[in-house]
């Protein structure tokens, strides 16, 4: 497993708080692990992960990043996470995936 990264980054004024910089397989395991059928969001993967390592906070431009990554690889058919249940389709980002949005949809409607 991959050593969790926490940064330490400036919060308001005066305060800090440590950011989990995760790596692709973290954030590819936390996808993994959302249920068939079920909906989640990236926020909530965010979350968990912070969590999991101590951190305050979990970097949303890195999950980001990864999920595009992950995206890339499942529509190529070099992977396997179902990167579509923390995505919501009617959502901006959802259009710059992969697939895009009816790929999106298929899977989601796929597992219901």
């Amino acid at each position: 497993m991959t050593q969790p990264v926490i940064e330490p980054r400036r919060k308001g004024r005066s305060g800090t708080q440590t950011m989990l910089i995760p790596s692709l397989e973290m954030v590819s395991e936390a996808i993994a692990a959302v249920p068939p059928g079920r909906a989640g969001d990236l926020g909530t993967v965010r979350t968990s992960l912070a969590a999991r390592y101590g951190a305050d906070a979990c970097c949303p431009v890195t999950v980001q990043r990864h999920l595009r990554t992950i995206a890339e690889q499942v529509v190529a058919g070099d992977g396997t996470i179902p990167f579509w249940r923390v995505t919501d389709p009617d959502r901006p980002n959802s259009a710059r995936l992969a697939g895009g949005v009816e790929f999106i949809r298929a899977r989601q409607a796929a597992e219901r």
